[in-house]
């Protein structure tokens, strides 16, 4: 099903064939890189040296493209959402929603005897080993539709499909034996393994690559727990999924390009009953940073599965936007409608991609009926916040912004604003009170790949809340005069409102790859080396700052102010707004608690704010991950490869 969609996106010229020999390691990910950034076609790697399996990219890569994939069945997927929003449409509109039992029908996922996956068996050495960065652990499979059920209900339409990597070499895995899972607990796998370990049973683990693009994307939409993936696939392929039995294990998709099948490995304890942990990573993750080495656990692989002219599917990510861009904006495309029927008074939410998603989340909600007395002040919108941030992926933000409605004249405004970033902030900075609408929780959970935090999946929380009329004005220019404590200087005005400026430069992040790669240093060794140093260090220097600033210095026009190590970097103008770089930079290196400072703070019943402007510090820490940067000699091969006459010339 994968080499039909890659043909019909070839025969409307949304794809382009590579037929030159290009090597899984490092160069076909660069040469990925170029053309998602160029806005290129979907990319089919026939010749993939040292393997006789052909690779395909960037299928997800636009918007459009994605919509082109799915053109026969996307707007009849979209009426299915509109009718579980509101049943009665179909009265009022029959003739609209006349297909939708069809699309139902479809949901239901089938069982089957066998199918094309099962045709051939290989190895996991035999299948493309792509590795995207130099400093990644491994090649990995960064397109996994990872396959689980429900120990206590087995069956198709209580299972759950994810994706999650998938090491497939590298470390101390044992060679073809091995492979790493990363999930975290929180996650319907974490639940399914969970219960699989109350009841003694072996956890079984599926994992699939290629087939039809929707089950690409069920393995990444945001459904309900409990709701199996396989029937949102089935609605958007427009036939129903089908999942061949296997005597020996879980069901395989059976139009799969490949299944990789096998069973977490048991504890060394034996009593426990939880998995094997080995080291995982690095690898180059889409914070823009490299995500350490953990320990995560094992499966010990039984079947290698594919079909006759199996593709092999990947993506590659890093410092946003890639791909995975265009795949959050179909899922909003397709959910954002439902918002606010599981999220009362949240009118919409953006996870920014520029920010690396999971850091920053912009909000609008709405105070319907709560009375204001005196001075318009948030007090619903906090209640929305709450509700935001204890739901699924969405708890993983370290800064949400959330703001009235009734801020804009238009209910209509308010929504685009929220997706226009540089406008939602500067209603933002306008409203917000310091003294008073900052929200911190502390001692609470991240992203895993997060490494701004205290630890790994620890760290904190801002929200910040915005409600009534605009009550500040915005300086855009920096006005002479006024003195820096020593260390600071250079300030830059990044957007109306927000000034850059460099603070003194902390030691740099230091962590041993190769070690890493022998599997001789932990993760948790790094994260923790050096961290209470650093951050005691960052916040005297941070803390002489806003201590040194009085009310009247020019600086505190501003709302915000950013320390960083290279204020022209923060300013410069970057993405679709002009602010990539400062949304980036800001969001991703700073722990709310420990990094949020403010001119002339004060605590008050519990309560933290400041007189003065906001200061965010923003310079990387020595307990940072790393940047992710390419190989000099791979750089200068793709690029050669791309002039005039060669293989890639036109891509980009």
């Amino acid at each position: 099903m994968l080499r039909s969609s890659l043909l019909d996106l070839e025969r409307y010229g949304h794809l382009r064939r590579i037929d030159a020999p290009v090597d899984a390691y490092l160069e076909a990910a660069a040469i990925h890189r170029r053309v998602f950034q160029a806005g290129g076609p979907a990319l089919w790697f026939t010749n993939v040296a040292g393997c006789r399996f052909s690779m395909a990219s960037n299928l997800f890569g636009t918007l459009e493209r994605s919509k082109f994939l799915f053109r026969h069945t996307y707007e009849s997927v979209q009426r299915l959402i509109e009718l579980k929003i509101d049943p009665t449409r179909a009265l009022k509109s029959p003739l609209r929603y006349a297909g939708a039992p069809l699309t139902a029908l479809r949901m239901l996922p089938r069982s089957v005897r066998s199918g094309p996956v099962l045709a051939n068996e290989t190895t996991i050495s035999s299948l493309p080993n792509l590795t995207s960065w130099p400093r990644d652990g491994g090649p990995f499979v960064t397109l996994p539709q990872v396959y689980t059920e429900d120990p206590h209900a087995p069956g198709l339409m209580k299972s759950n499909l994810g994706m999650y990597r998938i090491q497939l070499a590298g470390n101390d895995y044992e060679r073809d034996s091995e492979i790493g899972l990363h999930y975290q607990l929180h996650r319907s796998i974490g639940v399914h393994q969970a219960a699989a370990r109350r009841l003694g049973k072996p956890f079984r683990v599926n994992t699939f690559i290629g087939g039809h693009p929707a089950m690409t994307l069920a393995a990444v939409m945001p459904l309900p727990e409990g709701m199996s993936e396989l029937t949102f696939a089935g609605a958007l392929a427009g036939r129903r999924i089908r999942m061949a039995r296997r005597r020996d294990g879980l069901p395989v998709y059976a139009d799969a390009d490949f299944a990789i099948c096998g069973t977490v490995i048991p504890g060394d304890d034996g009593e426990s009953g939880l998995p094997r942990m080995r080291p995982e990573g690095p690898f180059g993750d889409h914070l823009g940073y490299y995500s350490l080495q953990h320990p995560f656990p094992v499966m010990r692989v039984e079947r290698v599965y594919h079909r006759n002219d199996a593709v092999w599917a990947f993506t590659v990510v890093g410092r946003p936007p890639q791909e995975d861009t265009a795949f959050g904006e179909l899922i909003h495309d397709l959910t954002g409608p439902v918002i606010p029927t599981v999220l009362p008074g949240v009118l919409g939410v953006n996870a920014v991609d520029a920010a690396g998603v999971h850091p920053l989340l912009l909000a609008v909600g709405s105070e319907r009926y709560m009375p204001f007395y005196g001075e318009p002040r948030p007090q619903e919108i906090l209640t929305q916040a709450s509700a935001i941030l204890g739901q699924g992926q969405l708890s993983l933000a370290k800064f949400l912004f959330i703001v009235d409605a009734g801020c804009w004249p238009q209910r209509d405004d308010a929504l685009h604003d929220l997706h226009a970033i540089r406008p939602f902030l500067e209603a933002v900075l306008r409203r917000a009170n310091w003294t008073r609408d900052l929200h911190f929780q502390t001692q609470t959970t991240i992203d895993t790949l997060d490494y701004s935090g205290d630890s790994i999946n620890a760290g904190s929380k801002l929200v910040v809340a915005a409600a009534g009329p605009a009550k500040f004005d915005l300086a855009t220019e920096l006005s002479a005069g006024g003195t820096l404590p020593d260390g600071f200087g250079d300030a830059r005005v990044v957007m109306p409102g927000v000034v850059a400026v460099r603070g003194p430069r902390l030691p740099a992040p230091s962590f041993d790859y190769d070690a890493s790669r022998r599997g001789d240093q932990s993760g948790e060794a790094v994260e923790v080396a050096g961290l209470a140093d650093s951050h005691a260090g960052a916040r005297a220097e941070i803390d002489r700052l806003c201590r040194g600033l009085p009310l009247d210095h020019p600086l505190c026009r501003f709302r915000l102010i950013v320390v960083a190590d290279d204020p022209d970097f923060v300013a410069a103008t970057s993405g679709r707004e002009g602010i990539g770089n400062f949304l980036w930079a800001v969001f991703t290196r700073a722990n709310p608690a420990a990094d949020v400072w403010g001119v002339k703070p004060f605590v008050r019943q519990k309560h933290w704010g400041c007189l003065g402007p906001l200061v965010i510090d923003a310079r990387v820490k020595p307990h940072h991950a790393p940047l992710m940067e390419e190989d000099p000699a791979i750089t200068a091969k793709i690029e050669a490869m791309a002039a005039s006459g060669g293989p890639l010339q036109g891509l980009f």
